[in-house]
């Protein structure tokens, strides 16, 4: 180490850096290590590497010397992203093939958000998301960013997918073949394997229409037109509720079908029609997980945005977004420091963005968006099991009266992780997110106790360990959430009403990705908002 005008230079980083494989960018981390240069907050003295704050002062980028202060006509192309979730990323990487010079600032010491990683004694995780139900929607991600989406990341097919346990024992299971789907229906419900396969193929045929309108920022009713998606209107305008009673099937499979409502924190009344395309998409285009984990995506973006040039500070969290006359003058972060910019891509939740960080919020903005029902991140487990791992990959359990599903992930399926022969697995619960703030942390604590005394989850297992645990409220502590909560719930309402703009209608230069904008909050839905809301601000800017 030594000591420089600028802070301090390290020669070993404390996590490593993948380094950018041209023409291809491997998803797995790379063993070489990188030069990391850290810069000291307001320049001040007396750091050593064994300093408290140290890692909180993070400057990970692809150039070793600290940038000179940008000049007027450079200043208009200085843009800050908040976040180095998928979304931010994907618009960091964007942005700088276009030209602008970026910084991505990150709360965390790592990217990826809630699609990041976990490691629990010698286990890594998912933290979050756990399946790709929209490989067209990332397809098309990577390739709007220049990557190759096959060559990036090894996706697997998911043969297996799901099963839903009712209280009765009785089971309900969902491969990604459709004959073997149908095939299973129909020996439980004789005369239900047709309209189901009929069902499936209608969902398949609207979602094919609709799909371009995920790729534009505010398709709007003139989109509709445009497109020829503006048949589809009275779909759109239903109640998932309503689109599964019309497929006449029994009410075990509705219910299976519509078990994501429990996951996204809705009722079948509540929730968009869209929700209806899971079984269609999941028997065409495939439910796939990538080898090495969601994590692999985030860490493939922060490859291409470090090769563009982008540079990352991490552990840097930001406080406020300074603005003059409705217009982003830059941000402030917990230290105080002052970054200036000509444009901010908040990939912060829309709700803080909006609610906490933006100095002069709007009134009526305020006031709607503070009614927006929200979606709490419920509970979770982390487990080493031992024992016989049997497909499918998700194992829903139905709860009693309104309690919301449970929910093992047998992560073994495909992760080669074995460790004294046990194996990794989560268990995890939504919660309402009313329910989850009236009990508290403690009451959160102990209802995943509860999960964890329930026999359906591990009647084929020999010995399982509780590596670690995570209630609503660390997960809002962990992650930097909004009051605890992933994102508003995503109505139908909230659909139709077209989302959070990814042009932030109210301060001039603010623009917003990630899972309450357009289109959604999968993992791929997220990469798109952050190509569309840079897409946003360069056209804007140029």
């Amino acid at each position: 180490m030594r000591r420089t005008t600028q802070g301090v230079e390290r020669s070993l980083s404390q996590r490593p850096v993948r380094h950018a494989q041209l023409p291809g960018i491997s998803c797995l981390r790379l063993r070489e290590w990188s030069r990391l240069h850290v810069s000291s907050a307001h320049g001040r003295d007396g750091i050593s590497s064994d300093s408290p704050g140290i890692a909180n002062r993070m400057d990970w980028t692809s150039h070793h010397a600290a940038p000179a202060r940008p000049g007027p006509s450079e200043m208009s192309r200085q843009i800050v992203v908040i976040g180095a979730g998928v979304g931010g990323l994907s618009g960091a990487v964007r942005l700088a093939r276009s030209g602008f010079a970026v910084t991505v600032l990150e709360a965390r010491e790592e990217p990826g958000g809630l699609a990041s990683e976990a490691s629990y004694d010698g286990f890594s995780f998912d933290a979050g998301p756990y399946i790709l139900l929209d490989r067209p929607g990332l397809e098309w991600s990577f390739e709007a960013l220049g990557l190759d989406l096959t060559a990036e990341v090894h996706l697997i097919r998911i043969d297996d997918v799901y099963e839903v346990e009712s209280l009765d024992g009785s089971k309900v299971v969902f491969y990604s073949d459709v004959e073997k789907t149908a095939g299973g229906f129909e020996g439980k419900w004789p005369g239900s394997a047709k309209p189901y396969k009929k069902f499936v193929r209608k969902m398949e045929r609207i979602s094919r229409a609709l799909r371009p309108m995920l790729q534009v920022s505010r398709p709007g009713a003139l989109g509709l037109i445009r497109s020829g998606a503006w048949l589809h209107a009275p779909f759109l305008v239903r109640s998932l509720a309503a689109v599964l009673s019309d497929s006449g099937l029994p009410r075990p499979i509705v219910e299976a079908m519509a078990i994501w409502t429990h996951v996204a924190g809705q009722t079948k009344s509540q929730a968009p029609s869209p929700l209806a395309f899971v079984p269609a998409l999941m028997h065409s285009v495939g439910p796939y997980y990538p080898k090495g984990g969601i994590r692999c995506i985030p860490q493939v973006l922060e490859q291409a945005a470090i090769a563009a040039g982008v540079r990352f500070r991490y552990s840097t969290k930001v406080t406020r977004i300074r603005t003059k006359d409705c217009s982003v003058l830059g941000v402030e972060t917990e230290r105080g420091e002052f970054i200036p910019a000509a444009a901010l891509l908040s990939n912060s939740a829309a709700l803080q963005t909006y609610l906490q960080l933006l100095d002069s919020p709007a009134p009526a903005l305020t006031k709607r968006l503070a009614t927006l029902p929200l979606q709490s991140p419920g509970v979770c487990a982390y487990l080493a099991v031992r024992g016989r791992v049997t497909p499918p990959y998700l194992a829903f359990k139905l709860g009693e009266g309104n309690q919301r599903c449970r929910l093992l992930i047998r992560a073994s399926l495909f992760d080669s992780q074995v460790m004294d022969g046990y194996v990794p697995a989560r268990l995890l619960a939504p919660m309402d997110y009313a329910e989850a703030e009236r009990v508290g942390p403690a009451g959160q604590a102990s209802y995943l106790d509860q999960l964890l005394e329930e026999d359906w989850w591990r009647r084929d297992l020999d010995d399982f360990r509780v590596l670690a645990k995570r209630t609503a409220e660390q997960w809002g502590t962990q992650y930097h959430l909004y009051a605890n909560s992933m994102n508003p719930v995503m109505t139908g309402k909230f659909m139709r009403q077209g989302r959070v703009p990814h042009r932030s209608p109210h301060v001039r230069g603010l623009y917003l990705a990630g899972s309450s904008t357009h289109p959604g909050q999968w993992v791929s839905f997220c990469a798109i908002s952050g190509i569309l809301a840079a897409d946003c601000l360069i056209k804007d800017l140029n």
